[in-house]
């Protein structure tokens, strides 16, 4: 008599339970075959965009992820499950988690903004943070420069993304901005003519856009002259250093001199 009552009773259930089960099962075979061509679909969308290759794992794994997670609770609530507490449960321990990690988190959220909008990309020279040299890596948590002394610099994303910072090397072309003093007395215009031949001869300045002559300030002990000229960016140091080299030879065969600060000193009687 017992056992007939525990069939009964299991039959009722299989009857009470059963079309829920079975569709809870269906909707997770369909789903978990739709979440697999949404997430094919977002990485041939990304190939297309030309992501960056670091990031799209990482956006992917995202997805599918949050995706699974929605379906399962779709699933448990067919079945009659309340799941108004386990969510409540779930996101009291995401909050708990982000807050924790919250550091972690602001750097990753760096990454993937710095790799989906590029504002450098590897091989760039930048300055950041207090900090410049050339990116030898962009990784999700961190980006790592190589001053010009050959020292590994560590800056995280998070603060990366958020402030200011220069790419030296976005542009094909950049300005070379020099400053030579000559002594009060000396000739302004002789001083054009030689820093006009200087620039002439180097093939690497450009003529468009073409250079500029100007006296910029009278200083405490010289007259400054600015000479502003256009090269490739990756000729920059090379031209800027030989002109310094160029001057100081020429500027004394022109009678042109560099002169040191000075103070002049009045002594009287009284």
């Amino acid at each position: 008599m017992d056992v007939e009552k525990i069939i009964e009773k299991g039959w009722e259930m299989v009857l009470e339970f059963g079309p829920n089960l079975i569709g809870a099962v269906v909707v997770l075979i369909i789903g978990n075959w739709v979440i697999k061509a949404m997430v094919k679909a977002v990485t041939r969308l990304m190939e297309k965009r030309e992501v960056d290759e670091s990031l799209r794992p990482f956006l992917t794994s995202m997805l599918g992820v949050v995706l699974k997670v929605m379906l399962v609770i779709s699933a448990l609530s067919m079945l009659g499950i309340e799941m108004t507490s386990f969510i409540a449960i779930l996101g009291a321990a995401g909050l708990a988690v982000g807050m924790a990690l919250s550091g972690t988190l602001q750097n990753f959220a760096g990454g993937v903004m710095i790799l989906l909008f590029k504002p450098f990309k590897v091989g760039d020279y930048i300055k950041a943070q207090g900090y410049e040299g050339v990116v030898s890596e962009i990784q999700i948590f961190n980006t790592i420069l190589k001053s010009i002394d050959n020292k590994v610099i560590i800056i995280p994303n998070g603060g990366l993304s958020t402030s200011s910072m220069v790419n030296y090397t976005a542009e094909p072309l950049r300005r070379v901005d020099w400053t030579f003093g000559i002594a009060y007395g000396d000739s302004a215009e002789k001083a054009f003519e030689v820093l006009r031949r200087l620039c002439n001869e180097d093939s690497r300045i450009l003529r468009d856009p073409d250079y500029i002559i100007a006296v910029s300030s009278l200083g405490d002990s010289s007259v400054n002259i600015a000479c502003k000229a256009w090269v490739k960016t990756e000729e920059y140091w090379d031209v800027f250093l030989d002109m310094n080299k160029n001057v100081y030879e020429t500027f004394e065969k022109e009678g042109l001199s560099i002169p040191f600060p000075q103070m002049d000193v009045h002594l009287s009687k009284e």
